[in-house]
């Protein structure tokens, strides 16, 4: 295969799948890794579950051991200073936080996403964030000590899984939500109360429709042997909470700020890109930070103008992007694939646009969704009860079936997928439950 060059921008899921698939379809030109941080990439599904919690040490969360990325010839650029802050197209060049600049023929943009902080707070000893595996080491060492105390600021699946993984390791935990109920914006008020009457059971105690107005520190202000302090946040419903740790979870942004000026269509809502992932002349996207063409099934009725393009943070769609990112590249260069190859980029570009699906693990439940559910959609329970934490909740809009919601109930969550890709009505899976 010609000789040609190739800079991934993002050494999470994403990046490292874009990498092997471009190895696998023939690729033998220099492929540059680049990443912000310190290691190798990882998964992170983990790091709010079974790492944090000390079951899984860091070989578990590997995505792939040392030999194998090795195996992929890859020139690897990984640590704070490689830290991608500008790219000039026009040259071809991407400039790095050490000063310097990498050039390129072909570019994978898969830098995920960070997450937010809450204004002046994340430099108080205790106030943590959790995404990337150093935040997972550095909230462990916390929820470890015999009597740990944590708050959390949001309830979304992060918080809730943090929540889930702190209260099994005995630490006392409170929820911080501005929502009247938790993951509302997620699930919506049904599944959300069944969410939170799951964590009352266990021992969480809720702040709901509040926020954490302001944090101070312990009476000495001092850090901890472990890193934490002790905090007191007062809450906008007037009380005080003292904790030894108040992990930040809400939400996550797009890293995109090295992108200003460089002519791709970047900002808070991500890149926009076309159905194959191309955002650019010889650049493709991937993963959390890609906003692409929403297809049909998932443009509601008389929405089509206001919701033409979609953006998906889940694990499963950086993996398959990755995918697709890598053979719409080679098309983009003119690069003939190795004769075993995987389909090409016309093939796999359905691949980008599977239905939405995510999980999350709570005290041994395995709550799965399948498609996009909207906190206005009309939602019925079909299978199982609520309070027995079994169930199947389907999601409904304009009376089209729009998502599948399952507590502990895989098989039912999956008799829903051909449904809801052939755009069926509600009232059709209500009646495969009948």
């Amino acid at each position: 295969m010609p000789q040609a060059s190739i800079v991934v921008v993002g050494a999470g899921l994403a990046g490292l799948r874009a990498c092997e698939g471009l190895r696998s379809r023939g690729f033998e030109g220099r492929i540059t890794l680049v990443g912000d941080e310190p290691h190798l990439p990882y998964d992170r599904p983990p790091l709010s579950k079974q790492f944090l919690a000390g079951e899984w040490e860091l070989d578990r969360v590997m995505l792939s051991s040392p030999e194998k990325i090795a195996g992929l010839g890859l020139d690897l650029r990984i640590g704070p200073e490689q830290r991608a802050v500008s790219l000039d197209l026009g040259v071809r060049r991407l400039v790095l936080a050490s000063g310097e600049a990498v050039g390129f023929d072909g570019l994978v943009l898969a830098t995920g996403s960070a997450a937010r902080k809450l204004p002046d707070l994340n430099r108080l000893p205790g106030v943590h964030v959790l995404r990337t595996l150093d935040d997972a080491m550095a909230l462990r060492e916390v929820l470890v000590r015999p009597g740990a105390r944590l708050a959390l600021a949001g309830a979304g699946f992060i918080g809730l899984e943090v929540a889930a993984t702190a209260r099994r390791l005995g630490a006392e935990v409170t929820v911080v939500e501005p929502l009247e109920v938790p993951l509302g914006r997620v699930l919506g008020p049904v599944l959300g109360r069944a969410c939170e009457a799951m964590h009352r059971e266990e021992g969480v105690s809720f702040h709901l429709g509040t926020v954490v107005e302001s944090v101070r520190a312990g009476s000495d202000g001092a850090a901890q042997p472990s890193g934490t302090g002790e905090l007191a946040c007062r809450l906008s419903n007037g009380q005080v909470v003292e904790v030894d740790a108040l992990l930040v979870g809400i939400g996550a942004a797009p890293s995109v700020g090295f992108l200003e000026g460089s002519g791709l269509q970047a900002g808070p809502d991500g890149i926009v890109c076309d159905r194959f992932l191309t955002a650019g002349p010889g650049v493709v996207v991937a993963g959390d930070v890609a906003r692409w063409p929403a297809p049909g099934w998932r443009v509601p009725a008389g929405d089509e103008e206001t919701a033409p393009t979609v953006r998906v943070e889940h694990r499963t769609n950086a993996a398959e992007q990755g995918e697709v990112a890598a053979a719409s590249l080679l098309a983009y260069l003119g690069l003939p694939t190795a004769p075993t190859a995987p389909a090409a980029a016309t093939d796999l570009a359905p691949q980008a646009h599977e239905l939405p699906y995510v999980w999350s693990d709570q005290y041994g439940v395995k709550i799965q969704a399948l498609g996009l559910p909207r906190n206005d959609d009309e939602v019925v329970i079909v299978e199982g009860n609520p309070s027995e934490r079994r169930f199947l909740a389907l999601y409904g809009r304009g009376g089209r079936l729009q998502a599948a919601v399952g507590f502990s109930r895989p098989r039912h969550v999956m008799m829903v997928r051909p449904l809801l890709e052939r755009g069926a009505t509600l009232s059709e899976a209500r009646a495969l439950f009948s």
